[in-house]
């Protein structure tokens, strides 16, 4: 066995194609690189400071921005499958998608999409599949529990409403991460257009989500499908998305239903058909660990107390860890209960399966051995003549095997093979001249008939018996598989190789072995892994001495024809086995040290005639190991101890003996002695050796060479090792010294965080799954089943799968019901504000239910104002009666979740801010009172209060008037009752009216009513309808409000109101400044009629005069307004004229200036010249 073990195959690196030249292209650019500035470093040198600046803090700029608080690493070894919601709105193609990602990654095809359907994509990774259709309350259920959300948007049509109202649930409830998928992109015809769409359809959905978000974009549809490659890309996309954790999930555990039994008692349904159910919801358990007997919210039921939780085998296990690139087909694993896929469910106490007509024919479905009589029973199609034609024996040990073919020496026989274009078995005529060429065939292993034939050509040394058998057990397997397509199996001695069993029985004699086998093919499937039997002689053994170990004398002939053999004598059978098994002597060696040498314990097997073999199954290892009770057996008492041959035959069971072959305990003591028994005196510098060492100098030849070099490895490898961990603690030790400038404080936050992580999963590390279920609960990833005793009969009766069950796991406190402080913002596109008091339906935590909220406003001195409305564009306060949910927890309000409206349906948003009743809200209520008595500055107020109490509760409570005279409540009077004495700063009129403001606590209307949608009838499960608003109760019942009539608007008439003369004393006249002085002289009043001057009545010739004299005057004018218009337009034309020859005369001094100044500077030049001149020569 330690011999044939399979070399693993070397990596062998790519020397041509695009991945190597790009290898190579790298590393020259990257030596081109080094050289330039190694020969030219001024040319790499930094250029402009601030420039290197500005790009440095740039890229911190961009590298700070990337960092998120780091979170504690939870995700369990075996991470829950990663749930994919598929949104869009009806019609847009989400269970298409959903049947072709499935069929990308399993090859199998789906029909109907009902409840969760988990598959299994890649090595480490499973993927929950979910629909969510477009009603509200699926929605934002699903949007609580997503890992990744699939956007569909038809981009024929545009966003639609159902779109942005799940962004919108989303933002709210954590925000998964989102991928946009565009459909229906084989409506546009002109490519122009759809470029355009594209773009427009990408920047909106970039606007929601975040810049550079993933949109998809499936072009077309082939024969109901979309393109292959495309759902390719996008199950890649998903497959290597990453995800980061979200605070609600990581903090509470939380269930995904794929499957509901009811378990209430068949008679109480019977007599009370309306009695509360005990129901058991299976699914991965998510989020955080789940205790037992916890409290759960279930998502359109309510709150319930969990009776009992137990974890169960994963349905769809991941792939066992193997160094290999891709799935096999049996690794490709489809769980869908409610889509009725998947053919074993496991529970607590029992394994059902499936077998529908549907699924007989699969090649992929494994049968298992507890259904293999009822199939063989079912699909036998050969008669028992058939298959005694087709039956081999052998009567010698080597002799070639008889068929009917060479009795009759018929020239031809027939063979079924199976056709895959017409998917049913043909039967083939095949000839003695063709049966060389058939054989040939045969070894390539293309069905189980053939590769059974080539096995009997190259292993004629077999038993015959045990050939005949194997070849009536493939031939039930066969006849069990219902004719479909053969399975290739691999070669026998390819099987024996691997150290596993060739084949599995396809009956036991007892219910414990048939419960074995059952155990063995669930935990191996049948990829033929190598199986461990416990001694490593017994994988030698030929098929015919285990079959006939495990007592299978009588040859069966045919399966079928002999299957109801097995009832016969049952009780016998057992008594009998259980009698072999006691008296049966178990191998002390085989129990304590785990193998078993059988070179002592072969005997010789007896035979009768020379011609068969005795069957002794007592003596089979196979049987004892699978017997009751391995530790019982009988006392031998021939064994004489004293005896040194007795004492020698177990010398080596002992830690001093030879355990395996180059395994001497003398022999590796020495090597110990040799690597260890040295050592050097570090004070002293002496080295000291050992007496074997010194006898291995002296005579060297004496040893064994091999033995020699295997110690020298041993040796040098564990020097090389202590090198190795002397320069990694200095290494270590250098960057603690020197490195520390670079980390920052996010690293070592990221490193602390890691280190939690390491500690968290190593505390539980080698612990069972049992006893870390008694310590921490339930963790994460695994399959648990959850029985809830006291459920509504309605969530049985109307239970339909299109509708997912989220079931969430509440904290502590979370199942109390209480005071919540809120801030709440009416959400800008829903059309209508908030009323204070009218019923809002809220999604907060697990939870969705009604509620009656106030909304008020915090003034600056710290008082909570009662709102009657929302306002339009900023937060306000809401108090509400519900769930006690942590602070922070977003939460969102629609006003109803029945049925599709046109509009926005999301009315508001906002955050938990408080759990307790400390903040009051108050509301303003004005009193009115009249004054009745006025004395001066004090006045006696009536008609604001009804009893002298309610006047002693607001002594000293400040009033005022309409006009603004303030004042001050001072004591209450005896009649009439309610009236009281007041003073103000200023005398009152009885025109006069007093008001007092005063704030009113309000209370908060407890309300708390769960949204029980899943309860309703198949089909109306989006019209739930909880308590309506008063503008809704009156509209049903056609009631009118008749308005107010003091607050209908009418005409202001106010009478004319004479004030008296205002009397100033002499002081303070005399104070005042001279404007503000009352004046001696009396105004000027109207001049007496005796004064007026009397008009001239003229005669008709004066009038005459008047009128010609008019004229003129008018003429004259006229003549005069002419001749000064001209004489203005004249002297404008002058002012023209005279500017331009100012500006003409002013040019002409510039240049005259211009000649001055050059003839004068060409003078002073001359005389410079001249002066240097003169210099030089007197020089």
């Amino acid at each position: 066995m330690d011999g044939k073990v399979k070399k693993q195959k070397q990596h062998q690196q790519k020397h041509s194609g695009p991945k190597a030249e790009k290898k190579k292209a790298k590393k020259q650019r990257g030596s081109a690189e080094e050289d330039e500035r190694k020969r030219n470093p001024k040319a790499f040198a930094v250029q402009s400071a601030t420039r290197m600046a500005k790009t440095f803090h740039r890229a911190q700029d961009i590298k700070t921005r990337k960092h998120h608080i780091p979170l504690v690493d939870r995700t369990p070894l075996k991470p829950p499958p990663i749930v994919i919601v598929v949104v869009g709105p009806p019609k847009v193609g989400k269970s298409t998608l959903i049947r072709c990602l499935i069929k990308n990654f399993t090859r199998q095809k789906l029909g109907d999409i009902c409840g969760p359907v988990t598959i299994v994509s890649g090595k480490k990774h499973r993927l929950t599949f979910v629909e969510c259709n477009n009603d509200i309350n699926t929605m934002i259920d699903l949007a609580k529990v997503a890992d990744l959300v699939l956007m569909l948007i038809d981009a024929s049509f545009g966003f639609e409403m159902e779109t942005f109202e799940f962004l919108n649930i989303c933002q709210v409830h954590g925000f998964p991460r989102i991928m946009g998928v565009l459909t229906h992109l084989d409506s546009f015809k002109n490519n122009k257009t759809l470029r355009k769409t594209k773009k427009n359809l990408k920047h909106r959905f970039w606007t929601e989500v975040y810049q550079g978000a993933k949109l998809f974009y499936l072009s077309g549809m082939v024969y109901g499908e979309y393109q292959t490659q495309e759902v390719k890309n996008l199950g890649r996309f998903i497959s290597v998305m990453k995800f980061r954790p979200l605070v609600w999930q990581t903090s509470h555990p939380y269930v995904l239903v794929d499957r509901m039994e009811d378990l209430t008692d068949p008679d109480k349904i019977r007599t009370d058909p309306k009695c509360d159910r005990t129901v058991s919801l299976y699914g991965y358990l998510r989020g955080t660990h789940l205790k037992n007997k916890g409290q759960v919210h279930i998502a359109g039921v309510g709150d319930f107390q969990v009776s009992d939780v137990n974890f169960l085998p994963d349905p769809c296990p991941l792939p066992d860890a193997q160094k290999k690139r891709a799935l096999n087909e049996k690794e490709r694993l489809l769980y869908a209960p409610m889509a009725g896929v998947g053919g074993v469910v496991y529970d607590k106490d029992a394994v059902y399966i499936d077998l529908p007509a549907s699924h007989v024919n699969q090649q992929q479905e494994e049968v298992r051995p507890t259904t293999e009589l009822v199939q063989s029973l079912i699909d036998t199609h050969a008669t028992l003549d058939a298959k005694m034609a087709a039956s081999k024996v052998s009567l010698f040990s080597g002799s070639a095997t008889l068929d009917p073919t060479d009795i009759s020496e018929q020239s031809r026989y027939e063979k079924s093979v199976w056709d895959p274009k017409t998917q049913r078995e043909r039967r083939k005529v095949l000839f003695t001249e063709e049966e060389e060429d058939e054989e040939d065939e045969d070894a390539s292993g293309s069905s189980d008939d053939e590769a059974d034939e080539s096995v009997e050509e190259e292993d004629q040394n077999e038993d015959d018996l045990s050939t005949f058998l194997k070849e009536a057990r493939l031939e039930s397997t066969k006849a069990t598989a219902g004719g479909g397509p053969p399975v290739k199996k691999q070669k026998l001695e390819e099987k024996e190789g691997e150290g596993g069993e060739t084949e599995e029985l396809a009956f036991a004699d007892s219910e414990d072995e048939l419960e074995n086998s059952s155990e063995e093919s669930e935990s191996e499937g049948e990829a033929g892994r190598a199986r461990d039997s416990g001694h490593s002689d017994d994988m030698a053994k030929s098929e015919s001495e285990e079959e006939a170990e495990q007592g299978m004398c009588m040859i069966r002939f045919s399966l079928n024809s002999w299957a109801l053999r097995w009832k016969e004598g049952l009780q016998q059978k057992a008594s009998e086995a259980f009698l072999r098994q006691q008296e049966a002597a178990p191998n002390l060696r085989k129990l304590v040290y785990g193998s078993a040498d059988d070179s002592e314990e072969e005997e010789e097997e007896e035979e009768l005639g020379g011609l068969f073999r005795v069957s002794r199954p007592q003596k089979s290892k196979k049987f004892q190991a699978n017997a009751r009770d391995c530790s019982r057996f009988n006392p031998d008492s021939s064994h004489n101890w004293d005896l040194e041959e007795m004492l020698n035959s177990i010398r080596d069971c002992f830690v001093t003996g030879k355990w395996e072959e180059g395994q001497d305990a003398a022999t590796l003591l020495k090597e110990d002695e040799e690597l260890y028994g040295d050592f050097e005196d570090l004070e002293t510098g002496e080295i000291h050796k050992d007496q074997t060492g010194q006898q291995d100098e002296n005579d060297e030849d004496d040893g064994d060479e091999g033995e020699e070099s295997l110690v020298k490895v041993d040796d040098e490898e564990v020097q090389k090792n202590k090198r190795l961990e002397k320069k990694r603690r200095l290494k270590e030790r250098f960057d603690a010294e020197y490195d520390d400038g670079d980390a920052t404080y996010f690293d070592d936050l990221k490193e602390e965080m890691q280190k939690q992580a390491e500690l968290n999963r190593a505390e539980f590390e080698d612990v069972d799954d049992e006893t870390r279920v008694q310590y921490e609960g339930f963790r994460p990833g695994m399959y648990v089943r959850l029985e809830i005793s006291p459920l509504p009969c309605e969530f049985v009766t109307n239970f339909d799968p299109h509708y997912p069950v989220v079931l969430g796991g509440l904290g502590s406190n979370e199942g109390n019901v209480g005071y919540l402080q809120m801030r709440l913002k009416k959400h800008r596109w829903y059309e209508r504000i908030l009323k204070t008091r009218d019923p809002l339906i809220l999604s907060l935590g697990w939870r969705r239910f009604q509620t009656i909220p106030l909304y008020h406003i915090e003034d600056h001195n710290g008082r909570h104002r009662l709102l009657k409305y929302t306002p339009q564009h900023m937060h306000c306060g809401a108090s509400i009666w519900g769930p006690i949910t942590p602070q922070g927890t977003g939460f969102l309000a629609v006003q109803s979740v029945a049925g599709t409206k046109v509009n926005f349906r999301i009315a508001a948003t906002g955050v938990i801010l408080d759990l307790d009743k400390s903040v009051t809200i108050v509301k303003k209520l004005k009193l009115i009172g009249y004054p009745y008595k006025i004395f001066k500055n004090t006045c006696f107020i009536k008609g604001m209060f009804s009893t002298v109490l309610e006047v002693a509760k607001f002594e000293g409570a400040s009033v005022r008037t309409v006009s603004g005279i303030r004042g001050q409540i001072k004591k209450a009077l005896s009649t009439p009752p309610g009236a009281y004495r007041a003073t103000f700063e200023d005398r009152l009129l009885m025109s006069d009216i007093v008001f007092l403001r005063s704030w009113y606590p309000v209370s908060v209307p407890q309300l708390y009513n769960p949204v029980t949608s899943l309860l309703l009838p198949v089909g109306q499960k989006d019209s739930w309808s909880g308590m309506r608003t008063l503008g809704q109760l009156k509209h049903d019942l056609g009631i009118r409000n008749k308005p107010n009539t003091d607050s209908l608007y009418k005409p202001i008439s106010r009478a004319q109101r004479h004030f008296n003369p205002l009397h100033i004393p002499n002081e303070l006249q005399k104070a005042l400044p001279f404007k503000s002085k009352p004046k001696q002289q009396q105004r000027k009043g109207k001049t007496p009629k005796d004064l007026q001057r009397p008009s001239v009545i003229r005669e008709p010739h004066e009038r005459k005069v008047m009128a010609l004299l008019h004229a003129l005057s008018t003429v004259k004018n006229y003549k005069r307004n002419k001749a000064h218009t001209l004489q203005h337009a004249k002297h404008k034309g002058f002012l023209q004229q005279k500017k331009k020859e100012e500006e003409a005369k002013l040019k002409r001094q510039k240049e005259a200036q211009k000649k001055l100044y050059r003839v004068m500077g060409q003078l002073d030049k001359k005389k410079q010249r001249s002066s240097l001149k003169g210099a030089s020569q007197d020089d």
